[in-house]
């Protein structure tokens, strides 16, 4: 595997709106996912040759070293850019290794995967869990395993995916969904969300948390473009007409998309709502620390 040279690793975030992280932990560059629709391709991350995954060089070293320093204990955030349970984590456990580092300085931490591998790390996870906030967000798009292989194709397959969260959630993890994105006129319809939720359901996610669209700008939209010419012919001039250059593609189904979600997440006790979720992670964790006095 090739290594990158990493001056920093821990970054403070700008905000705790996403998901209540205090921090980003990127041990990764790139990503061989070969998901369609990836917005890490895009110009404003300078990430060349994408699809070639990349270790930071030192990483351990650099981690522990930045958390000992960080005065202010929270929870790090890893996989916003690239996965971190590529297929070489399975070798090369820098992932692994880290949430050793993270655990032994007492931080939290939010994974957001589309690996099985995640499961592996349990053991570590349930001692985070100990004495801070832990939550793993799976990303699914979609519950029709030939449709994820077409989308995602070198991702864990929507079914394998289903089973972490059961793994986890079994273990008393605090796991739940990404559904996103919902790519307008080829997963945005009421049979995928619904089969989406009532798998969650079965599968003991917490929370499924959803955007009705995709995002998409010059590098990424031009493969994403290259890809649907492949995969689904002509479709690439529906969104051309739909949607120009426009960043934010909505579903045309959004309204009725997200009705149908809410209504089956109450009915099924899901949370959904960012601050919900936030709550309902890190409430856990402080419910414990009374509980010590």
């Amino acid at each position: 595997m090739e290594t990158i040279q990493a001056k920093t690793i821990v970054t403070k975030t700008k905000s705790q709106v996403w998901f209540g992280s205090d921090y980003n932990m990127n041990i990764y560059r790139g990503c061989c996912h070969g998901c369609i629709y990836c917005d890490s391709r895009s110009e404003c991350y300078q990430v060349s040759d994408f699809e070639r995954v990349k270790a930071k060089e030192n990483a351990l070293e650099i981690i522990n070293s930045e958390l000992k320093r960080k005065k202010k204990k929270g929870v790090i955030a890893t996989g916003s850019m690239s996965d971190p349970y590529n297929p070489f984590e399975k070798r090369n456990e820098l992932t692994r290794n880290s949430l050793k580092i993270v655990n032994e300085n007492r931080f939290g931490i939010a994974i957001a995967t589309k690996s099985s591998l995640v499961t592996r790390d349990t053991d570590i996870l349930s001692s985070i869990k100990e004495h801070s906030p832990v939550i793993v967000k799976i990303t699914i798009t979609t519950a029709d395993n030939d449709l994820c292989k077409k989308i995602e194709p070198h991702a864990a397959d929507s079914k394998e995916r289903f089973a972490a969260i059961k793994s986890l959630s079994d273990t008393g993890i605090y796991c739940g969904i990404l559904l996103m994105p919902i790519l307008p006129f080829i997963n945005d319809n009421r049979s995928n969300i619904l089969d989406i939720v009532h798998r969650a359901y079965d599968n003991g996610a917490k929370f499924i948390y959803a955007l009705f669209g995709v995002t998409l700008r010059d590098i990424q939209r031009k493969y994403f473009y290259e890809r649907l010419d492949n995969l689904f012919p002509n479709l690439k001039q529906k969104y051309m007409s739909c949607y120009g250059n426009s960043y934010n593609c909505i579903s045309p189904n959004a309204k009725d998309l997200w009705d149908t979600f809410k209504s089956e997440c109450i009915n099924f006790g899901i949370s959904y709502k960012m601050d919900d979720i936030i709550k309902s992670y890190k409430s856990d964790y402080q419910n414990r620390q009374l509980s010590l006095f």
